[in-house]
């Protein structure tokens, strides 16, 4: 089984809290929308539509959501408009189910060898290496003997604050100096992990976009030289996106996944944000699975991804 598959009390109200700026937003539109209204008509869901959009769940998304709605409304003739948001809740719910049923929870170690390599992407500023300390943490605290690596050489600030989260997640970090050739910290990292009998690796990398060719590249090398040393790896090569950053999210995850093989994305800054809609629709419309959500700054905050919880916290 994967780990961290439970979600308790604590994860609940970090989730709720996390939600809150979105919550509200949305809430207090949906309120406006059906007031002095008693079912749900076109004018009702014509205003859903918007407010969906509005909350960066995205066009396409959106359009899914209000169909399943209509459908909804057709096939019930009366649906009265305080039962709107339990209706959200479940055709969204069920919109994201379709894509991702039966997905194991977090990163499953119970498929190939270890040590387990984790590869970490994204642009610069979204909380990749903060999101690199929590997993490490998590990772630690759940038994499993993690390194990281700081292939990121491409800024001085991205190696000392990753060896910072090492240090607050009591992991070991290998690291070079700024400009060194980032392939070969991976190289070394997966070597001392092999000699080291380590079970968790996760390797961070520059998140430069000004040149798609370039980011291509060095991800390749990146990952040619991780399999010299252990030809399974990466099993995961985890995108890190800013929920704050709406639509600008979903465009960095369409690079990010033409440039390399991503198969898990973490979505952060989500008690920052009233775009947190976002996660609705990176989750619909690509198919690699929202793996984990960042709801607060703290060590622990980092949780797994939810569907149901997560609708749930948005919309009750």
């Amino acid at each position: 089984m994967a780990l961290f598959s439970l979600f308790g009390k604590k994860e609940k109200e970090d989730l709720d809290k996390g939600l809150e700026k979105t919550k509200q937003s949305v809430f207090s539109k949906i309120a406006r929308a059906i007031a002095g209204k008693s079912t749900v008509d076109d004018q009702v869901l014509d205003e859903l539509e918007d407010i969906l959009i509005g909350a960066d769940v995205g066009v396409e998304t959106t359009l899914r959501i209000i169909e399943r709605i209509q459908k909804r409304v057709s096939r019930d003739k009366y649906i009265h408009t305080n039962e709107l948001n339990r209706i959200l809740k479940e055709e969204i719910v069920a919109l994201l189910e379709e894509h991702h049923a039966g997905l194991v929870q977090g990163f499953d170690f119970t498929k190939g060898k270890y040590p387990y390599v984790i590869m970490v992407v994204g642009v610069n500023g979204v909380g990749k290496t903060t999101t690199i300390g929590k997993l490490a943490y998590q990772f630690s605290k759940a038994g499993k003997k993690v390194l990281l690596g700081a292939a990121d050489t491409f800024r001085a600030a991205a190696i000392d604050q990753l060896k910072i989260w090492g240090q607050r997640a009591n992991v070991p970090v290998i690291a070079q100096e700024m400009g060194a050739d980032p392939a070969a910290v991976a190289f070394d990292t997966c070597n001392s992990a092999v000699a080291n009998d380590y079970d968790v690796v996760i390797i961070d990398t520059a998140g430069r976009l000004h040149n798609k060719i370039n980011l291509m590249n060095e991800l390749s090398k990146i990952r040619k030289v991780i399999q010299k040393v252990i030809p399974e790896a990466p099993q995961e090569v985890l995108l890190v996106l800013d929920a704050s950053t709406g639509q600008n999210a979903i465009e960095q995850a369409k690079q990010f996944t033409s440039a390399t093989e991503v198969n898990a994305i973490a979505l952060t800054k989500l008690d920052g944000t009233a775009k947190g809609g976002v996660v609705i629709g990176i989750s619909d419309q690509f198919k690699i699975p929202v793996k984990y959500i960042g709801v607060g700054e703290k060590i622990d905050q980092l949780q797994l991804f939810n569907r149901t919880e997560f609708v749930d916290s948005l919309f009750k």
